[in-house]
């Protein structure tokens, strides 16, 4: 269990990697008007994106196997399991309105400003600062 629990940290970690990072790529895209630095963000972007997906599905398979085949999180008195469930849902869905996002890039359809890429890039922090507390106080 103690490899699976390790290695579900590692691709966690790394996907949030790219959720931290993704987000400031597009707040430098929102700045941006030369068209060939456009074209190296959106590729680094383009990039990122796949790379994080990746690393995302062992992030999730893993964890998914520590809940259900080894019962962490399970049974009375484990409401930070959901807590923080829940918030794993919320990532993903982040993760894909990130997808969403680089394409309005792709297609010239950004209508949102830096400012605003700025405070949507803070949400993956604020997720990672609840999960770490529910799962190591795990307060209910």
């Amino acid at each position: 269990m103690l490899w699976i629990k390790a290695l579900h940290i590692v691709f966690v970690t790394s996907w949030f990697a790219g959720l931290f990072y993704l987000p400031r790529i597009f707040v430098n895209l929102a700045m941006e008007d030369d068209i060939t630095s456009i074209n190296r963000l959106l590729l680094m972007a383009r990039k990122l994106y796949r790379f994080m997906t990746i690393l995302a599905i062992p992030a999730l398979v893993l964890g998914l196997w520590l809940w259900l085949g080894y019962g962490i999180g399970k049974g009375p008195g484990n409401g930070w399991m959901h807590a923080k469930l829940t918030l794993v849902l919320a990532l993903i869905g982040y993760h894909h309105a990130c997808g969403s996002i680089l394409k309005k890039f792709e297609n010239g359809r950004n209508k949102r400003s830096h400012i605003w890429f700025r405070w949507f890039n803070e949400a993956p922090v604020l997720v990672l600062f609840a999960i770490v507390i529910l799962v190591v106080v795990k307060p209910f």
